[in-house]
């Protein structure tokens, strides 16, 4: 029959179309649906086309700071319809890779449309009901709202609908200082653009240490971003002269912030709420994340969930590690597991910060005996040559059993530096190990042995 398959894979981000590969190889009929473009989140409104802006912002950032390295440039003017057609076409070719592969299976089949659940083992595409013993949901997220008073009646953008801007706003103003938020302020404010951030919480990026939310916010103010924390009544309407006003409960300032432009970066929302789950028997949480066990299987057996939509982690690579998760439990007979992996993230503002493990913070909450190592970039030698001396490095050791529990690496090269921190924690080995390799000099990395050469109890 040709709606039955040995497996069915729902979406096409970051895991589904690798696993319908891997399952396609092991000689399985595999379909994969998927409703809108393919690539998922990553592809086409999250890291490539976002990274893409930065490095944009960051060359028209360099231009402007040509001269404090003693070379004579005009100050920089950004043709925005350019920059994005740059991010269209780097996003348009991954995009074609990812469709490319899943069309390309030996055993696959592609189906375009919105699936729903009909029952376990059936799912609904258009007129067609495909049937398997394996359905894998791999649907992804999207941004909400939710909460933010006048945003049914106020024009606002989100991280996807940014992608079509092709101008430069006024006076942009983000709702939310967290991840999305500080990424899109500082780009646009290279661009050119005016830009306020209007965070809730009482510093941005709440679930960082105090230290380094400091040091992020120094960084944006230090660009002329304007920054309003502690705005705990936030509420939006369209501005007297066409723009948008945003209300405010601050302790100092204005309780009112006029803008031209309104981008909402509050929170995510996982895809599940038009899938059928309910015929399915797949459980959900109370904010609609299909809930799974550690090897992301849900409530109903054959069905497995990965990526964001299982509340495991919003990460293109926490994504792909589901993929090879599920795909050594059934393939490989390796029985990993989403314990076994280490919490590790960055944020890319410029310079940007590399996280892994436990904060500062966490680790003393969880009643760890810590010991701590610190380095301001300023004192950095390799930051220095390049003129890049904000922000900081920071280490976290268990004092009793000496393995690292976690660090944040927020400076130059900060997310390729933390990297050395985290392979020696999957190795499970003590900090010593690192404290006493060489590192090539001059570089930001050498410096790790030196933190950890200078520990000390909080």
């Amino acid at each position: 029959m040709a709606g039955r398959y040995d497996a069915i894979v729902i979406g096409t981000g970051q895991a589904g179309p690798f696993l319908a590969a891997r399952l396609s190889a092991a000689g399985q009929r595999v379909a994969i649906v998927e409703r809108g473009l393919f690539g998922g989140t990553c592809v086409n409104t999250g890291c490539i086309p976002t990274k893409t802006l930065v490095a944009s912002a960051a060359a028209a950032e360099a231009v402007r700071r040509a001269s404090q390295y003693g070379v004579t440039a005009a100050p920089p003017k950004v043709d925005m319809k350019a920059v994005k057609a740059r991010k269209d076409a780097i996003s348009e070719k991954s995009r074609e890779g990812v469709e490319k592969l899943v069309r390309d299976l030996a055993n696959g089949a592609v189906y375009t449309g919105h699936a729903r659940f009909e029952s376990p083992r059936e799912v609904r595409v258009g007129d067609e009901i495909l049937t398997a013993e394996k359905i894998f949901i791999n649907v992804g997220g999207r941004a909400s709202v939710r909460g933010i008073e006048g945003s049914e009646d106020t024009p606002y953008w989100t991280n996807s609908s940014m992608m079509g801007v092709d101008f430069l706003p006024e006076h942009l103003v983000v709702v939310g200082g967290s991840y999305v938020g500080l990424e899109f302020a500082q780009m646009y404010r290279r661009f050119g653009a005016k830009v306020t951030v209007v965070e809730m919480a009482d510093r941005l990026i709440a679930r960082e240490d105090p230290d380094v939310s400091a040091q992020i916010r120094s960084i944006l103010e230090n660009e002329g971003i304007a920054i309003r924390t502690g705005a705990k009544c936030i509420a939006v309407r369209k501005g007297p002269s066409g723009g948008v006003r945003i209300r405010v409960d601050c302790e100092e300032g204005s309780p009112e912030v006029d803008g031209s432009h309104l981008l909402l970066a509050v929170g995510r929302r996982p895809n599940t709420d038009d899938l059928g789950l309910e015929r399915a028997g797949v459980a959900v949480d109370a904010r609609g994340y299909i809930q799974v066990d550690d090897q992301l299987r849900t409530s109903t057996a054959g069905i497995w969930a990965l990526g964001d939509c299982n509340g495991k982690g919003a990460f293109t690579h926490t994504s792909y590690n589901d993929f090879e998760i599920v795909a050594a439990n059934l393939l490989d007979g390796d029985a990993r597991k989403v314990s076994d992996r280490i919490e590790t993230y960055g944020l890319f503002v410029d310079p940007p910060l590399g996280r892994a493990g436990m904060t500062q913070t966490s680790a003393a909450t969880a009643g760890r005996k810590i010991l701590v190592g610190q380095r301001h970039m300023a004192r950095v030698g390799r930051a220095i040559e390049k003129g890049e001396t904000q922000g900081l490095m920071k280490i976290v050791v268990d004092a009793d059993s000496k393995m690292i529990l976690g660090a944040a690496i927020l400076g130059v090269g900060g997310d390729e530096v933390v990297h050395a921190v985290l392979d020696v924690m999957y190795a499970r080995a003590p900090y010593t190990v690192l404290q006493r390799a060489m590192h090539i000099h001059p570089t930001v990395a050498e410096y790790l042995p030196t933190i950890l050469g200078e520990l000390k109890a909080p």
